[in-house]
């Protein structure tokens, strides 16, 4: 296997460690504000755009779903960012 090929998959390991424990935390935080959902979200597209530059499209597409409730056609949703499961700050 080449450098760039090994390079590529240890991103993409990253990448799904990212989302995955940042989803998580979404989905078991009780006390959760609108505010800090959004702030990991942007956080988190953050952290993936830094190993992917210029991907924007691509997360939006890929990411923004499953964090907003929406199937992003694995069968996995996360209602964390939805209006029924995340406090509102006053």
């Amino acid at each position: 296997m080449n450098e760039a090929l090994r390079e590529e998959e240890k991103k993409m390991r990253m990448l799904r460690f990212v989302v995955d424990v940042n989803q998580t935390v979404l989905m078991q935080q009780a006390d959760l504000t609108m505010r800090k959902a959004f702030e990991i979200l942007k956080n988190t597209r953050e952290a993936v755009l830094n190993l992917f530059p210029g991907k924007e499209d691509a997360f939006e597409l890929i990411y923004t779903p499953r964090y907003s409730g929406g199937s992003s056609g694995n069968g996995l949703s996360s209602p964390a960012v939805s209006q029924n499961r995340v406090n509102r700050e006053p």
